[in-house]
């Protein structure tokens, strides 16, 4: 990789529908130059200007090509699966994930998932819609549930998981993590690599994709792993969507088989108006909003001039380096 220009020369291109990055920058009293884009055709037409890119979901591979200036690229998300490595690494380009960034906003609203399928906030939500006051269940299969004693299954024991686990600890949940490398973590009880996956899922009476999307994890919570879960059991994605095997999970829903689901991320996003999920009085839908929070923006760019700093000494390490 050339190295990046002095910072008065610097140009850094920030591309999101949303956040306002380029506004949080600018509060850090920085002389690099910088420019905003919102949509993918003005990214397009932009990108070529820059030296450095914060980008996530508006990042196409095509533009390694279309860029001679582009030195490094921050991936505003902790996900990086629409970046290709081999290609990064190819053209010497440098390029690391913004992890850690909203690992709390996702862990919380793991969390928050799990409290409104448990307590059913999401049918007293459709009942005050329809001014209906439910009375009290006689069924005790269908009250709402304590999550003191229960058993959560945590698929991904990274930052995120770990997070999930010190709060379900805190009400008394019983933690089992899963994970490639098996060793003691704070707040989980048990910890497994994942071909004990399905042993675990037949006592979970909730489980947490908080993983990556690699080879290994797509379609990982297929139909064996779903056969697999116990009776009555909650899914929670917070992860991505195609995890899970969604024809195959909509069946275990209607069936019953899985208690409820909370699901942040889909196979196609936005979730289509014509998708049969939507209906669901089992399900919560959250439009991949888990890692959304306040204070996102600030964390991505402390990541960015961390990583902006270390470039610019020649350093060859990176802050949540993926290339």
């Amino acid at each position: 990789m050339q190295p990046l220009p002095d910072e008065r020369d610097l140009t850094i291109g920030f591309a999101h529908a949303a956040y306002q990055l380029e506004a949080e920058f600018a509060t850090r009293g920085r002389a690099a130059k910088t420019f905003e884009v919102r949509s993918l055709d003005e990214f397009k037409t932009r990108a070529p200007e820059a030296d450095v890119i914060v980008v996530s979901g508006l990042w196409r591979n095509e533009l390694i090509a279309a860029c001679p200036k582009l030195r490094f690229v921050q991936s505003i998300s902790a996900g990086t699966d629409q970046f290709d490595k081999p290609a990064f690494a190819s053209a010497g380009l440098r390029l690391a994930s913004a992890q850690g960034g909203n690992e709390r906003a996702v862990a919380e609203h793991a969390m928050a998932l799990i409290l409104g399928l448990t307590r059913q906030i999401h049918l007293c939500r459709d009942n005050q819609s329809a001014k209906f006051w439910r009375p009290m269940i006689g069924d005790r299969g269908k009250r709402e549930d304590e999550l003191g004693g229960k058993t959560l299954v945590i698929v991904g024991l990274g930052r995120i998981g770990l997070r999930l686990a010190a709060l379900a600890s805190a009400f008394g949940i019983r933690v089992v993590g899963v994970r490639r490398q098996p060793r003691k973590e704070p707040n989980v009880d048990v910890v497994v690599t994942p071909d004990h996956l399905h042993e675990v899922l037949a006592e979970a009476d909730l489980v947490a994709l908080t993983c990556p999307l690699t080879p290994e994890t797509e379609g990982l919570i297929g139909k064996a792993a779903l056969a697999a879960m116990k009776p009555g059991s909650f899914l929670i994605n917070v992860a991505r969507g195609k995890v899970v095997d969604e024809q195959a999970l909509f069946g275990a829903l209607t069936s019953g088989r899985v208690a409820g689901a909370g699901l942040d991320c889909f196979h196609d996003e936005p979730l289509p108006a014509d998708s049969p999920f939507w209906a669901l009085p089992n399900l919560i839908v959250t439009p991949h909003s888990a890692g959304e929070t306040r204070a996102y923006e600030t964390n991505v760019v402390d990541i960015l001039l961390d990583n902006l700093g270390r470039l610019s000494r020649g350093e060859t390490a990176l802050r949540n380096q993926i290339v």
